[in-house]
């Protein structure tokens, strides 16, 4: 009867562990609107005191990652070639190492790299990607911003 309860234990143990990875593993690069940080500090995206950091006229992608971070290099290329593929600075990607920066991680709530922060051009946290982005959802979003910040200068 021991051995009934034992395996009927071990196996509810792999069950709940294999649905909370599941749903841990789904929710992973997808975009999510972000309301408790509201703007973002110029400031604090500057890399060096020499070269201070520039918000994009449209978005800015803000790429938190670390030294040895193993999603983070896929991440850099695809934020960086969306970023590049946009003429006058209209997108920036901008890549802080909290390795250096560790400050940034409590301030901005960071607990997992690569985590990117998606602000329009007034700093406004418009959402926040854990792990690494979607595509798809990311190039969706940009769009959407894109078009906002267009019809509101047409407006005025």
């Amino acid at each position: 009867m021991d051995v009934v309860w034992t395996w009927a234990a071990v196996g509810a143990l792999v069950l709940v562990t294999s649905i909370g990875g599941l749903l841990w593993r789904r929710r992973q690069g997808r975009v999510v609107s972000d309301r408790a940080v509201h703007r973002v500090s110029a400031g604090d995206l500057t890399v060096d005191s020499a070269s201070p950091a520039l918000l994009g006229t449209d978005v800015t992608l803000v790429q938190f990652s670390t030294e040895f971070c193993g999603q983070c290099p896929a991440t850099r290329r695809l934020l960086s070639g969306l970023a590049n593929d946009e003429p006058h600075s209209a997108i920036r990607h901008i890549d802080i190492d909290l390795t250096h920066r560790p400050d940034l991680a409590t301030k901005y709530r960071v607990l997992q790299t690569p985590t990117t922060l998606v602000l329009d051009g007034e700093g406004r946290v418009r959402a926040r990607i854990g792990g690494p982005p979607r595509r798809p959802e990311l190039v969706d979003l940009l769009e959407r911003i894109q078009k906002e910040n267009h019809d509101r200068a047409v407006s005025r």
